[in-house]
């Protein structure tokens, strides 16, 4: 069974990279998806989160995004603390997907893939990145945010050269169309998942 995985900066078009992947017979892990799924069910996780900032929790069990985020953002060893504890986590969690797979392989889509080690787990590791300019326009579109706050999360992400020196396939999204990118993201996987089956 093959193990991708998919990382990269957001709005460079992941997701249309994992929507070809499924369409292959690969099942998808989204860690952040999983992230959440797991302050739900995981009780050791949720413990440890209050042990490190408190109340973090709302009445109704949710985690407190802003909260949290008024704690970490802007603070590099706070946040170097909750990946301490977040990642552990979610690697179990997905070493058990993977035990667990009976489709043509798995991929595994994380902003954090190389960082939280789960890049090693890979067969193979693919970053999908975009222009700058390009990325901004869709957020901002996507997300329904303006261009200040687009252009600072942009800023706040890992730049190309990052994930050039840590991937083992860096594709630009340079495509005209979200079409055309699927068409092109469709060539690359089974041109490779064709080398791998020889």
């Amino acid at each position: 069974m093959t193990v991708i995985g998919i990382t990269g900066p957001t709005g460079a078009g992941k997701t249309t990279a994992l929507h070809v992947l499924e369409s292959l017979g690969f099942q998808v892990v989204d860690c952040d998806a999983l992230y959440y799924e797991l302050l739900g069910s995981d009780a050791a996780l949720r413990q440890a989160l209050e042990a490190a900032f408190g109340k973090v929790f709302l009445p109704d069990g949710q985690l407190d995004r802003a909260a949290l985020g008024a704690v970490v953002f802007g603070n590099s060893k706070e946040l170097e603390r909750l990946n301490g504890i977040v990642f552990p986590a979610v690697t179990r969690a997905v070493e058990e997907r993977i035990a667990a797979c009976t489709a043509r392989g798995l991929v595994v889509d994380a902003i954090n893939l190389i960082e939280c080690g789960l890049g090693a787990r890979c067969d193979v590791t693919v970053a999908i990145t975009a222009p700058p300019e390009v990325r901004l326009r869709r957020i901002m579109a996507r997300d329904g945010i303006g261009e200040a706050y687009a252009r600072q999360r942009i800023e706040a992400q890992k730049k190309d050269s990052y994930y050039r020196k840590h991937c083992d396939f860096l594709l630009e999204n340079r495509a005209g169309s979200q079409e055309e990118f699927a068409r092109l993201i469709r060539e690359f996987f089974e041109d490779f998942l064709l080398t791998l089956e020889e």
